[in-house]
C-alpha cells in the first residue's frame, strides 16, 4: 500500500505541479457553460447511488477554528461533552443507516493528529468505479492530515478493489484547494460536475479534474447572507444534492441570472425534476443531502433531522414519489462542524474483488 501511494504521488505530483505553476501566471478564466449531452439511458443500470457508505467515527470532534474562516455555518459551543453528543448522534446515524441494509464502513479516527473534523472525509477522498481513489487538496492545514493510508487499506480489507491512488493534494501548498465531493456535485449517469466557485473550489483545478475523469463542468457562483453581506458559499454540496431522478437545489443562492439560467437549464437537459428549496431552508442543511441504495437497490434520501424538519410537505412529498427520506439528529456535529448528513458519507463505488 505505502509503494502504490508513492508511486502514484510520485507519478501525479509532476503533473500537478506543472498544471500548478501554470495557475500561477496565468489570469483566471472567464466563466463559460458547456452544455453537457445528455444520453437515453435505457437499459443502463444507474451509477449515481452506491451501497456502501465510508464513515468516520469521531474521537475529539469540535469547533474548528481554520475551517470557520469561510464556513458561515459554524458555531463554537462551549462545554466538555461536545465530543460525546458528537458521537452519541454518530452512531445513532450509522445504525439507521444500517437499519435499512445499506453497506456502512466505519474506521475509528486517532487522538493524534488532531483532527477535529475528520467527521466528514467526503472531502479528502473519493472511491470510484474503475477502482481509482482520488486524494484532494484541503484549505485546512489540519484537515490535511486526515488522508490516512490505513482508512484505505480499511476498505481494501472490506473486499473492495483498488487499483490506483491518484493523488492530486500537491496543490494545497500553494493555496490552490477542491474538497472533493464537498466541492463537487457528480451526476455520474451524465457524466456532470456540478461546482461553485468558492476558496474550497479552485475553478482551474475543477476543469483539470473533470477533463481527466470525463465531466462536463458547470461552473457558477453561489452565495449565503452573513449579516448584511453575500458571501461565496464554502461548499457545493451544502446548496444542492443530485439524486437519480431529481435534484433538491438552492437556486436563490446563485445571485447571477444568467449562471441560474444555465443551471436550471443543465438540470433540465438531464431529465431530472428540480426541488427547490429556499435560502433559509440551506441554512438549515436542506440541501445537504445524498441519495444512496441498499443491496436490494431500494433507494433512500439521506438528510439531517433539522433539514428534515426544514422542508414543506409538498417537498417531502415530491422527494417520497422517487424514494424514502432517512433523517438523523445530528445538532451537535452541525452547529461545531458547520456541516451535516452529506458531508459525513464518503461513497464507495469500488469494485469488489
Amino acid at each position: 500500500m505505502e509503494e502504490l501511494l508513492s508511486r502514484n504521488r510520485k507519478k501525479e505530483n509532476s503533473k500537478t505541479l506543472n498544471f500548478h505553476i501554470y495557475l500561477k501566471h496565468e489570469s483566471p478564466q472567464t466563466l463559460q457553460f458547456t452544455h453537457p449531452q445528455t444520453h437515453q439511458l435505457s437499459n443502463f443500470k444507474t451509477m449515481q447511488t452506491t451501497d456502501t457508505v465510508l464513515m468516520i467515527e469521531p474521537i475529539a470532534f469540535g469547533y474548528n477554528a481554520e475551517t470557520a474562516e469561510n464556513n458561515y455555518f459554524q458555531v463554537e459551543q462551549k462545554g466538555a461533552d461536545i465530543q460525546s453528543k458528537a458521537l452519541a448522534e454518530f452512531k445513532i446515524f450509522v445504525e439507521k443507516l444500517r437499519s435499512k441494509g445499506i453497506n456502512v464502513i466505519t474506521v475509528k479516527d486517532t487522538i493524534d493528529p488532531h483532527t477535529p473534523d475528520s467527521i466528514f472525509p467526503n472531502n479528502w477522498v473519493s472511491f470510484h468505479k474503475d477502482g481509482k481513489v482520488v486524494l484532494y487538496p484541503m484549505f485546512a492545514s489540519n484537515r490535511r492530515v486526515e488522508r490516512r493510508e490505513d482508512i484505505i487499506e480499511s476498505i481494501k480489507n472490506q473486499g473492495f478493489e483498488v487499483s490506483e491512488i491518484d493523488d492530486w493534494s500537491l496543490p494545497e501548498i500553494q493555496g490552490h484547494f477542491l474538497e472533493g465531493t464537498g466541492s463537487m456535485i457528480f451526476d455520474h449517469d451524465n457524466k456532470i460536475a456540478y461546482g461553485s466557485i468558492s476558496l474550497r473550489l479552485d475553478e482551474n483545478l475543477f476543469r483539470e479534474f473533470c477533463t481527466k475523469y470525463r465531466f462536463t463542468p458547470v461552473v457558477f457562483h453561489s452565495f449565503q447572507t452573513v449579516g448584511e453581506d453575500r458571501l461565496p458559499i464554502y461548499h457545493t454540496n451544502v446548496m444542492m444534492c443530485v439524486a437519480d431522478k431529481f435534484v433538491v437545489i438552492c437556486l436563490d443562492c446563485i445571485d447571477s441570472e444568467l449562471e441560474r439560467s444555465k443551471v436550471i437549464e443543465t438540470i433540465k437537459n438531464s431529465g431530472k425534476e428540480i426541488i427547490e428549496i429556499s435560502e433559509e431552508q440551506m441554512q438549515q442543511f436542506a440541501g445537504n443531502m445524498l441519495q444512496v441504495q441498499n443491496k436490494e437497490g431500494q433507494k433512500y434520501l439521506v438528510m439531517s433531522q433539522t433539514a428534515y424538519q426544514s422542508l414543506h410537505s409538498d417537498q417531502i412529498a415530491n422527494i417520497e414519489k422517487y424514494c424514502e427520506i432517512i433523517y438523523s439528529d445530528l445538532n451537535t456535529i452541525e452547529i461545531n462542524g458547520g456541516g451535516s448528513a452529506r458531508c459525513m458519507l464518503a461513497e464507495v463505488f469500488l469494485p469488489k474483488k
